[in-house]
């Protein structure tokens, strides 16, 4: 596996990821513990050595997940967690609002260290941009915990380009994690000029828009109540039909090159910028096995650069979240 170095930080990763939030939450019924134990160690015998998790995923119980797998190879990975919500009170599934106040950051932080069963957390990030807690106070808070050694590297998710800057420059932000894809391209405008400017490093999650880049879903998919793409506008049936066109474009690619459309998005990705560190989700060691070969699948650049221009043209319907959804994670 190839490694790469998140902007000038000099946190040096694996060029693929792993997302873990599929392994406790979100995309239906959870798989068994056991499975999910077997395939992190599998994906660090792969070369990967980037894992990424989050309070609010189960909640908790996805951090004690990779507490328990990876504890036997920690001096082989980077974790990357996050704080910024509050979890509902009964500790069931969602949260109940944004709280990145320099206190409940502390709290957090030293619960995630004893989930992870970790001394440092290698990346901190704030989930999502508290608009009641000033940016400068959550960049305080992370920056002394870095000075008493609990957090290495300080992240951002989901973040403006002025929220951004002005994180920088209280706490130099080593990475910024946001959705970004072939599906989802809204970065490209502002945000990653701004991440080329300060030398910080681009984390896209949902690389594979969910699983749709990854071909294997069309109009007629059906998902578990418990799986959250059940209620996303972009996931109704006749918006994916819609939707559908970009998959075709990536397929096309992937017939020419001899690869799958995950595989060719993957690597599209890759080659936007070297400090871009896609970390696309799985349960299955079929498709780890699949996404991991992207990093080191080449592309003629002509080839990638037709896959761009010709998803760029190809209008995307429907918005990312509900409106419900999107109230939650902006208050």
């Amino acid at each position: 596996m190839q490694t790469r170095k998140l902007g000038r930080s000099g946190l040096e990763v694996s060029a693929l990821g792993l997302g873990c939030m599929g392994m406790s939450f979100a995309y239906g019924p959870a798989p068994e513990r056991s499975e999910m134990i077997a395939l992190l160690r599998t994906a660090v015998d792969r070369g990967v050595t980037f894992f990424d998790t989050a309070e609010v995923y189960g909640p908790l119980i996805n951090e004690e997940l990779l507490g328990e797998a990876l504890a036997p190879v920690r001096d082989q990975v980077v974790i990357a967690t996050k704080f910024g919500f509050k979890l509902n009170p009964d500790g069931s599934p969602g949260w109940a609002g944004l709280d990145s106040r320099p206190e409940h950051i502390r709290e957090v932080t030293e619960a995630s260290l004893r989930r992870l069963r970790v001394d440092t957390v290698d990346l901190l990030y704030q989930h999502r941009v508290d608009p009641d807690i000033p940016i400068e106070d959550v960049a305080g808070a992370v920056k002394e915990l870095i000075a008493e050694g609990k957090v290495r590297h300080f992240g951002l998710s989901e973040a403006t380009a002025p929220i951004l800057r002005r994180a920088h420059a209280v706490q130099p932000v080593t990475a910024l994690q946001s959705e970004y894809s072939l599906w989802w391209r809204e970065p490209e405008a502002e945000i990653l000029p701004t991440l080329e400017e300060l030398g910080i490093g681009f984390v896209p999650y949902s690389p594979l828009g969910r699983g749709f880049l990854t071909g294997k879903i069309d109009e007629t998919t059906s998902f578990d109540s418990s799986d959250f793409r059940h209620n996303l506008p972009r996931f109704a049936p006749e918006v994916r039909k819609a939707n559908l066109a970009v998959v075709d474009v990536v397929k096309a690619i992937g017939q020419r090159v001899g690869a799958t459309p995950a595989q060719v998005a993957l690597a599209w990705l890759l080659a936007q910028k070297p400090w871009i560190v896609p970390i696309p989700g799985t349960t299955k060691l079929s498709r780890l096995d699949e996404n991991l070969a992207a990093a080191s699948l080449e592309i003629p650049t002509a080839d990638l650069e037709e896959l761009g221009r010709a998803a760029a043209r190809i209008p995307v319907t429907g918005a990312r979240y509900s409106e419900r959804l999107q109230q939650l994670i902006s208050r």
